[in-house]
């Protein structure tokens, strides 16, 4: 299947490792142009030029902490300069502290707003007025299966991701006259650090090793195994994607079966 990416500049977010690098490969591998951002400069390198040399597309790199007011804005600049105007977006940060509500400080709740919700906006606000004049956009954001059904111990991520849904839910109906849709694409379980953080977590806390923690988890997901970053970028692409033009205001689970619910 063509996805008709070949002519298309991306922005990935967060794209060094996990599932952000796994959304920049799946699209560099059907040709779409690549800009890149994380806050580890060294490996961000390092993966622009791999994606580069086995694929032969352009990538640029930036390193920017996206937290930070006004870097997700150098980000678009200055991708805009080296690679041309923006025509996919996909938005992902690494996840907040895990632990309960009375655990949490309000430095936490800060840092995770600006982390999650914050960056997303300020991508969103950046790249918007472009989509708009060439009337041909789309942005992703890479949310969690837990705006769907709340993880235990994660109450930063379950309640700022969320409003990440009430946004993008909201805004594609604002612009979907204008051939820019807005989706959201919901990590479960998937063999990323973050899930070998939250295993490590998970075993101090109950004082289990955390493959232990790893193997409760699998026992929740119908296919009792625990994801591959390949098949929630495989996913990821084709929302992005021409062939996705009729999908908006959508947030679609990648997680094996793990979500109880009915939609």
């Amino acid at each position: 299947m063509d996805l008709g990416l070949k002519a298309k500049v991306a922005l990935v977010a967060a794209s060094s490792k996990g599932l952000g690098r796994a959304v920049a490969e799946e699209l560099a591998a059907e040709g779409a142009s690549l800009i890149l951002c994380a806050r580890g400069a060294d490996t961000l390198r390092e993966v622009a030029s791999g994606l580069r040399s086995r694929y032969g597309v352009p990538v640029h790199a930036i390193a920017a902490d996206v937290s930070v007011r006004g870097e997700a804005t150098r980000v678009i600049e200055e991708g805009r300069k080296a690679v041309g105007s923006i025509d996919i977006l996909v938005t992902n940060s690494g996840g907040p502290p895990s632990g309960p509500f009375e655990a949490t400080t309000p430095e936490q709740w800060e840092d995770a707003t600006k982390l999650l919700l914050n960056s997303v906006l300020e991508f969103t606000r950046g790249v918007l007025p472009g989509m708009k004049e060439r009337r041909w956009g789309r942005i992703l954001n890479i949310t969690s299966i837990a705006v769907k059904q709340p993880v235990e111990h994660l109450i930063l991520s379950n309640s700022i991701r969320a409003a990440v849904t009430g946004f993008a839910r909201t805004l594609a109906n604002e612009v979907a006259t204008l051939g820019i849709t807005v989706n959201n694409i919901l990590p479960g379980y998937t063999l990323t650090e973050r899930v070998e953080e939250l295993a490590e977590a998970v075993a101090k806390r109950d004082s289990i090793s955390p493959e232990e923690a790893k193997a409760r988890w699998e026992m929740q997901i119908p296919m009792r195994r625990i994801g591959d970053p390949r098949e929630f970028a495989a996913l990821a692409a084709f929302l992005v994607s021409e062939r996705a033009s009729y999908i908006t205001g959508s947030s679609i689970a990648v997680d094996g079966g793990w979500i109880r619910s009915l939609l």
